[in-house]
């Protein structure tokens, strides 16, 4: 029995270890040189970093050099095991207000390491309410509109199904 409790508590202390040190930042600054390759840049204002989360302040993105969306904060908490990636209040510029949703609330990324090929997506907004599903094993993006408020700019690029309004992308 002490051996197990000694088994556990090396564990966990290896594990608290690996998030205190863990280069947070820098693994932003690698994330943020692949979107560099895609010709998207993020421009944020403060970074802070914690013992479990990495916060991004006043982000503004820009898609070859044109600024296309601001974001308030954008967070990453991280346990190894379970993860999230929040983004709140993100606007687009006033010029894409005809193609896409104008503000977005709230969206919530959530990895867990029991689904490893699945990461869920909730969002609110000014398009209402939408859950979804990035299925990696197949490469698919899934996205129900649960309670679909101002749609009608996104309405050509979505589908109508049993449930609802949905949006459905292979990559």
């Amino acid at each position: 029995m002490q051996m197990v409790k000694k088994s556990i508590g090396i564990l966990f202390a290896v594990w608290f270890i690996v998030l205190l040190f863990m280069p947070k930042a820098e693994m932003y600054y690698a994330a943020e040189k692949m979107l560099a390759a895609q010709d998207i840049t993020l421009n944020e204002k403060s970074i802070d970093e914690g013992v479990f989360s990495l916060t991004l302040k006043d982000v503004t993105v820009y898609v070859k050099g044109i600024a296309l969306a601001n974001v308030k904060e954008i967070d990453f908490f991280t346990l190894l095991f379970y993860n999230t990636l929040s983004i709140d209040n993100l606007e687009v510029d006033e010029v894409l207000h005809s193609k896409v949703p104008a503000k977005t609330k709230e969206a919530v990324f959530t990895y867990q390491i029991f689904a490893p090929l699945t990461v869920s997506i909730d969002a609110n907004g000014s398009f209402g309410y939408a859950q979804g599903l990035i299925d990696l094993g197949n490469k698919k993006l899934h996205v129900d509109f649960v309670k679909p408020k101002e749609i009608e700019m996104i309405k050509p690029f979505l589908k109508k199904g049993k449930k609802g309004w949905f949006y459905e992308k292979s990559f």
